[in-house]
């Protein structure tokens, strides 16, 4: 697996999330922007674990994501962080996220792993980017795919 075409497709995924009305469109990027512009959800850090199969037929690759909203009232952000974290509807980051595996026999990300799944949300709090107070969480996606390519 390619790990940035790996970043690059969840991050295109997550933007697939609809948001409630009089909330901006999210951003999303494969990497930890210098200023999101919120809500936003980023491709943060990664550990692969190699040769899950041997000859190097299986990769699993765990990312660590983020996502933040603006703080600039206090209850409204979290209802919004919360529909992005929740399990399902038409906020969720998990549906659209998941929607990417494809269907049953397809690769996942347009072709870039086998599969991947959401498994865990954690870290609810504020982060500091660049000196500006987000309030957000982290969301782990497992990915599986070729080792070889």
């Amino acid at each position: 697996m390619d790990i940035f075409t790996v970043r690059a497709g969840i991050a295109s995924a997550a933007k697939a999330v609809a948001m409630p009305n009089g909330i901006a469109k999210l951003t999303s990027t494969p990497y930890l922007p210098d200023a999101p512009t919120t809500p936003h959800f980023f491709v943060g850090d990664y550990s692969v674990d190699f040769d899950k199969t041997m000859r190097r037929g299986l990769d699993e690759i765990e990312f660590t994501c983020g996502v933040v909203v603006s703080r600039s009232d206090d209850l409204s952000g979290q209802k919004l962080l919360d529909r992005l974290l929740s399990g399902s509807g038409p906020a969720s980051l998990k549906v659209a996220i998941e929607a990417a595996r494809g269907a049953p026999g397809e690769a996942a990300l347009d072709g870039a792993a086998d599969d991947l799944r959401v498994t865990r949300v954690q870290s609810y709090r504020l982060y500091e980017i660049a000196g500006v107070d987000y309030l957000g969480a982290q969301l782990t996606i497992r990915v599986i795919g070729d080792g070889s390519t």
